[in-house]
Order: structure tokens, then C-alpha cells, then sequence
């Protein structure tokens, strides 16, 4: 952890929402002027599309182990913890991009599938990422502690695996069985290395339906926000301004002592209420240092 150089990390799995979170900072950011360095997680994958495939394709044949973007095999862990601990120093440091379709390919000029050279971090006040590993603890690396804020974004399973189908087939043209067999490939690795990572964050958003999700691989649609609760839950609430919460957020209330349920649609706004006094917090500490 830094007080100079401070670290924000937004952890979920693929098709658990993180971009919502994502703007969610956005916001905050530019109302506070904050000037924020933002990493993706898919730019510490170890292997380009064509690589991953053919990884995958070996282990279908029994010709290698399993092996999903979720597994520490597959991501150069060693080296985003090496990236934190730098900022964290000296708030520099090196940045990619992973180019995920053809628009972005006109934009940074790779090919889809590839990635763009490492290229130095410009000036920032914070250092802001969003993928599958920003609270990693594992053998490879302990990627959680240079993070100075971890919010976990974790939906109930099988609204997770709606949104993720929904995602895959609308918008990158996969067929559902793909889908599923790469959700069935990637289970070990979920329960594993993701799922682990949620007890060390210092607050997560749950999101759950209150329509039935009991077979998410025919739903015609994704639950609306309207049709959901989000549970947030605090790891320490010391501090935390609980009637306050209550009082902005209607039909809001605490399920423990730690834990404040809101309905789904005001999910933004809590986001707003409780993110923005944590991250000025590190902003008035980086002040001080």
C-alpha cells in the first residue's frame, strides 16, 4: 500500500458487471479532478487470442493441463503485482492494452486478440484497475497488498453466467455451447483463484434477482436493475455512516451490522455515496505524504 502513490482495484469475473463500477469511478474522478491511471486487467494476460486457443484446444486433447484466463497460468501475475509495487513507489511505471475487437483495432492499430507495446504510465494521481486479479494471493504473487482500495463486484452465479451469455452471444458472435463449455472450463479456476479474492476486499456489490434465475441458460433476457437487490458489505464498517446511507437511499436498509441491502436501480448512487469519501481519504493521505 501507498500513501503517496495510491492503488484502486475492481475485481470481478468476466460478465459480473465491473463496468458499471467502472463509470461509477469515472464520475467520481472527473467531478473531484482526480486524474487516474487506469489498467485493464486482460493487458496482463499471458497469451494473445490465437496463443490462448491453441492453449485450450491442446488441453481439450488431453495434451496439457486445463487452463482458463481465470488461473494464475494464464496471466502474468508476478508482473502486475511488480507493476503496483512500482507506482506505489514512485507512481510510474509501464502499460499495455489487450485489443478485444475491430473498433479498437482502428483506435490503437493492432490487430484483434493482440496486444499493444508497453508504453510509460503518464503523470496520475491514483493508479485505477479493473479485472480478474486485483486482489490475487497465490504462490505466483500477492497481488492484494499494493491495493489501497478493493471492491469486489460479484453477482449471484447464475446471474453472473446470464449476463456473460447475454454479453458473448449479442455483442462477440459466440454460440451458446461455446459459452458454456468455457464457463464449465473454467470453474476450477473460479472457485479456485476468484472466488477467494472477495474476502479480501474492503467492500463488495452483490447483485441478486428477485425474478428467477434458476436456469440462466435460457433466459430471454437480463434481469433489470429494477428487478434486483444489491448487497453491500463492508470488511471493516468502523467509519462507515450507516443512518446516513439509510436516509439517501429509499426502501434501503441493514441486513448486518456490516452488510446495507438497497434496491437495484439505486445501485449507482450508493456507489457514489460510499466510494466518494473513500477515495478522497486516500486523496487527503497522498496530500499529507
Amino acid at each position: 500500500m501507498s500513501n503517496r502513490h495510491p492503488i484502486i482495484a475492481v475485481t470481478g469475473s468476466s460478465g459480473a458487471g465491473t463496468t458499471t463500477v467502472m463509470k461509477s469511478f469515472a464520475h467520481i474522478f472527473r467531478r473531484e479532478k482526480i486524474t487516474a491511471q487506469v489498467i485493464e486487467g486482460d493487458s496482463f494476460h499471458r497469451f494473445n487470442r490465437v496463443e490462448m486457443r491453441e492453449k485450450v484446444r491442446a488441453a481439450d486433447h488431453g495434451e496439457g493441463p486445463q487452463i482458463s484466463h481465470f488461473g494464475p497460468e494464464s496471466n502474468l501475475l508476478a508482473d502486475l503485482a511488480n507493476t503496483f509495487a512500482t507506482y506505489g513507489k514512485t507512481g510510474s511505471g509501464q502499460v499495455r492494452r489487450y485489443v478485444h475487437d475491430a473498433t479498437e483495432s482502428k483506435e490503437l492499430g493492432c490487430e484483434p486478440g493482440t496486444f499493444t507495446p508497453w508504453k510509460d504510465m503518464g503523470p496520475s494521481d491514483v493508479l485505477f484497475y479493473e479485472g480478474l486479479h486485483g486482489g490475487y494471493v497465490g504462490p505466483e504473487a500477492n497481488v492484494a497488498e499494493h491495493v489501497d482500495l478493493l471492491v469486489g463486484v460479484v453477482p449471484i452465479i447464475n446471474l453472473e453466467w446470464i449476463q456473460k451469455l447475454h454479453r458473448d452471444q449479442t455483442l462477440r458472435g459466440y454460440s451458446q455451447q461455446a459459452v458454456v463449455e468455457t464457463i464449465l472450463r473454467r470453474m476450477p479456476d473460479y472457485v479456485n483463484h476468484i472466488c477467494p479474492q472477495f474476502s479480501r476486499t474492503h467492500v463488495n456489490f452483490q447483485r441478486v434477482p428477485t425474478v428467477d434465475t434458476s436456469n440462466p441458460f435460457i433466459a430471454a433476457d437480463i434481469p433489470s436493475a429494477d428487478e434486483s437487490m444489491v448487497i453491500i458489505r463492508f470488511a471493516n464498517p468502523k467509519g462507515i455512516d450507516f443512518p446516513y446511507l439509510l436516509s439517501m437511499l429509499d426502501d434501503s436498509w441493514m441486513s448486518r451490522p456490516n452488510n446495507i441491502v438497497v434496491p437495484g436501480g439505486k445501485m449507482g448512487l450508493a456507489m457514489q455515496l460510499i466510494l466518494t469519501p473513500l477515495i478522497l481519504r486516500l486523496m487527503d493521505r497522498k496530500r499529507r505524504a
